[in-house]
């Protein structure tokens, strides 16, 4: 071992530095691959950035499969970035409210006021925090029927009035596109202006991103890959999906490029939004209980690999995307796939920040007390669906059962146990437990015991 420390300390530093970067290129390489050898995604783009230094930017696989068209190496193919659209619209309601134009406090019956809320006082805060209570549409059967429909938007907006709500605001946290389509016509409300004209002419211009547009299911553009759907048989065709609907929630496009550009200007500049705005905009709010919420205005704030991070993820017809930002280090790791099926770019973007900056575990802390007062049936409110959860404890190990999903659950103290980023708090009272709060960053939710 020593005589190969010294030989590494004769090789010039640049050298050294070079070597150690093909070797990580060549780790991405094999991240990247393996679902496509697979047959478990079609295309993929990869930017990878930190600071000045590019370490990788690259395309695998193909951009589409009937014309056997590989992706372009270069990062330039354009892709459906689906939720990753969310931050650009809290971007947007920043600027708007940095301008004066609008608070994020005010209600939105006072931009939208044939939007009936049934009484409830919901404001934009809440809506762009998944906590207003009312129904995502993505989980609303009556929405589906016209997915691939250009109707007018209001027919949305009377289908979410319409269906019950799954709770009151700010008492939960359930993931919500509904609450994002609504901030978007607020957006074209105060701005006097198309969501699409708003984010071109504030956000992708500005910061950078020449290939960035509305995404259109009928207009033609260069470079735009192919998306496919899975089914059985492996990679199809994807569903049809008018634009009109995933709109402010999820109708970007974009390539790897742009979106380094956004984190760019939008985490290291002033070019979009103040330094006051920025915070704010970063800053998660808490639920009526006091509990501070893991989401704010379009990002996720959960760590990802134990290191501090501001990241989302998207899913739209034919493609998935993740996008991760680690501030402490200046790092974008960004990856499309061209493809909605059973590997999604969330778990090689994850695995290509921990060949970079290592794993941070969490330190376990023993738990006081006898460990199977947790043991139990969980059961509460979900995204769409009741969820259920079931505790079991074997040997002093906590874990956590979701149907075939098994998690391996470390104490992190005061009862709060962690699994990757999502936290498992449980109450106590009396003695015994009452509930269990499982918070996934845009997933707030408090299971009760099963009888």
């Amino acid at each position: 071992m020593n005589r190969v420390v010294a030989l590494l300390a004769l090789v010039p530093a640049t050298l050294l530095a070079q070597l150690r970067g093909e070797a990580l290129r060549a780790r991405i390489d094999s991240i990247v691959s393996a679902p496509i050898r697979a047959g478990q995604v079609v295309g993929a783009s990869v930017a990878v950035v930190r600071g000045r230094d590019t370490l990788l930017i690259k395309g695998y696989g193909k951009a589409n499969i009937e014309l056997d068209v590989a992706t372009p190496a270069a990062g330039t193919a354009i892709y459906e970035v689906g939720s990753v659209t969310k931050q650009f619209t809290g971007a947007a309601v920043m600027q708007l409210v940095e301008q004066g134009k609008l608070s994020l406090d005010d209600d939105v019956t006072k931009y939208l006021p044939t939007f009936k809320t049934g009484g409830r006082r919901v404001t934009i805060r809440r809506l762009l925090d998944h906590t207003s209570g009312m129904r995502s549409y993505t989980e609303i059967a009556a929405a589906r029927n016209f997915f691939a429909l250009p109707l007018s938007r209001d027919t949305m907006l009377r289908v979410i009035e319409n269906h019950p709500w799954d709770f009151e605001p700010g008492e939960e946290q359930i993931y919500n596109n509904s609450a994002f389509f609504l901030v978007g016509l607020v957006i074209e409300k105060v701005a006097g202006m198309p969501y699409a004209d708003y984010v071109k002419q504030h956000l992708f211009d500005r910061a950078g991103m020449p290939n960035a547009h509305y995404c259109s299911e009928t207009a033609i553009r260069r470079g735009k890959t192919s998306g496919y759907d899975f089914d059985a048989t492996g990679p199809i065709q994807k569903r049809p999906l008018s634009h009109q609907w995933p709109y402010a929630a999820g109708s970007l496009c974009m390539t790897v490029r742009d979106l380094v550009a956004w984190n760019e200007a939008l985490h290291r500049s002033t070019k979009l939004m103040s330094a006051a705005s920025y915070r704010e905009m970063i800053r998660p709010d808490t639920l009526n209980d006091g509990y501070r919420v893991g989401y704010a205005k379009g990002l996720a704030l959960t760590p990802v690999a134990g290191h501090a991070s501001l990241h989302h993820g998207g899913g739209i017809n034919g493609w998935t995307t993740d996008n991760l930002y680690f501030p402490q280090e200046s790092l974008s790791v960004v990856v499309f796939y061209n493809t909605s099926g059973p590997s999604g770019p969330g778990e090689a973007a994850e695995a290509i920040a921990k060949a970079i900056l290592g794993e941070k575990l969490p330190v376990a802390v023993p738990v006081s007390g006898d460990p199977t007062r947790f043991r139990g049936t969980f059961a509460g409110r979900g995204r769409g669906v009741p969820q259920q959860v079931v505790i079991e404890v074997t040997d002093g190990r906590v874990e956590a059962v979701r149907g075939a999903q098994r998690r391996a659950l470390v104490h992190v103290g005061n009862n709060t146990f962690m699994s990757g980023a999502t936290k498992f708090v449980f109450a106590e009272q009396g003695g015994r437990v009452v509930s269990l709060r499982i918070d996934a960053g845009s997933g707030n939710n408090v299971l009760r015991p099963r009888s």
